[in-house]
């Protein structure tokens, strides 16, 4: 399941979609912390897996960064 950075909170699936969706991150709903998508998660999403499937296994596949990451 998908953690933050800075304090290892579990999030919740619903906010594991939002962060996704965000284009600027989104904050930790437990400390604050603004966490972003990975590198790693970033190239997923850009090569079109977005599918049933893949909503699916979200919670699952996707990795948090505390950091603003570019895939270019």
């Amino acid at each position: 399941m998908v953690r933050c950075t800075n304090c290892d909170y579990k999030w919740k699936k619903k906010d594991v979609v939002v962060v996704v969706f965000a284009t600027r991150g989104k904050t930790c709903p437990n400390c604050g912390k603004k966490q972003y998508l990975s590198k790693d998660t970033q190239h997923y999403l850009s090569l079109g897996y977005v599918s049933l499937f893949f909503l699916l296994i979200m919670p699952f596949v996707v990795k948090l960064s505390d950091r603003e990451e570019h895939i270019w």
